[in-house]
């Protein structure tokens, strides 16, 4: 859901994603902090993507640490459709003292990079040093850093005792250009004790009444809501075009087996190709 407030000056996102989380973690066997983590990512793509103004446009978001995850990847378009990975999806780490996931610690210290295909020859590529590997404190970081946009960004995953997702979701509130120097100390008071926002969401809270906590006092109207979801695009056919990328050499070697399996990452299927497919490429190859 997308809302502008304080006329213009502020530009809210709030999303509800157990659904994809939950996909996600079923899909990949996450352990509790991986889910997580992923979750939160692909929350985050999900809202970014849906900024590109162009359904066909996309972005992706990677998260490179030296923690036991190892690394997150998040794809969105601008259709709200998001899938992702983790490395290291069995990680485990130990609890926060006050018993919360330490996702910071399962991310470790490292970088984030924000890659955005717009259509253009080459991909916009922006990126920076992890701070927390909290995921939502390093994205407010990129967006000051390398957007030059102020944002208070807040992504909150609750899992279950049996590794599902119980309540998944965010929400990013951004100053746009020619924002008084009053509303940010307006926005820190107004967002200081204000809860996660996946305890929000426990509680029964609609993206709706979050943005009325958040954005009550300075005036606002909701401009566009949106489904967003996980879904992974790979099929055979682009698979077998993978394999006719690497050209006739690679794949005369590979068709020496009897047969390979080849992995998605993304939605971890598996695509197996005998040893007559892989001629039948062959051929087409040359």
């Amino acid at each position: 859901m997308r809302a502008m407030g304080a006329d213009g000056q502020i530009r809210a996102f709030v999303a509800t994603s157990r659904e994809l989380a939950n996909e996600a973690a079923r899909i990949h066997g996450t352990s509790a902090v991986a889910a997580a983590a992923l979750g939160r990512a692909l929350t985050a793509a999900a809202i970014m993507g849906l900024t590109l103004g162009n359904d066909e446009n996309s972005m992706t978001l990677s998260i490179k640490g030296d923690g036991p995850l190892g690394g997150i990847l998040a794809v969105g378009d601008g259709l709200g459709r998001v899938k992702g990975y983790v490395n290291n999806p069995g990680a485990e780490v130990a609890a926060r003292p006050d018993g919360k996931l330490d996702v910071g610690a399962a991310v470790g210290a490292g970088q984030l990079t924000v890659a955005m295909d717009l259509g253009l020859k080459e991909a916009y590529v922006g990126a920076v040093e992890l701070i927390s590997g909290e995921i939502a404190e390093d994205l407010a970081h990129y967006y000051l850093a390398s957007e030059q946009t102020p944002s208070i960004i807040s992504l909150g995953v609750l899992v279950d005792t049996d590794l599902s997702v119980k309540q998944a979701g965010g929400f990013f509130l951004q100053l746009l250009p020619g924002h008084s120097p009053e509303i940010i100390d307006r926005l820190e008071a107004q967002i200081a004790d204000f809860p996660p926002i996946s305890q929000l969401l426990e509680q029964g809270k609609t993206p709706e009444q979050v943005l009325e906590l958040l954005l009550a006092p300075f005036g606002y109207e909701i401009t566009e809501k949106s489904p967003i979801g996980f879904y992974c695009n790979c099929n055979r056919k682009r698979v077998e075009r993978v394999l006719i990328s690497l050209g006739a050499e690679e794949i005369a070697q590979l068709s020496t087996e009897e047969d390979i399996e080849i992995n998605c990452h993304f939605c971890n299927r598996d695509y197996k190709f005998s040893k007559g497919d892989l001629e039948a490429i062959l051929r087409a190859c040359v």
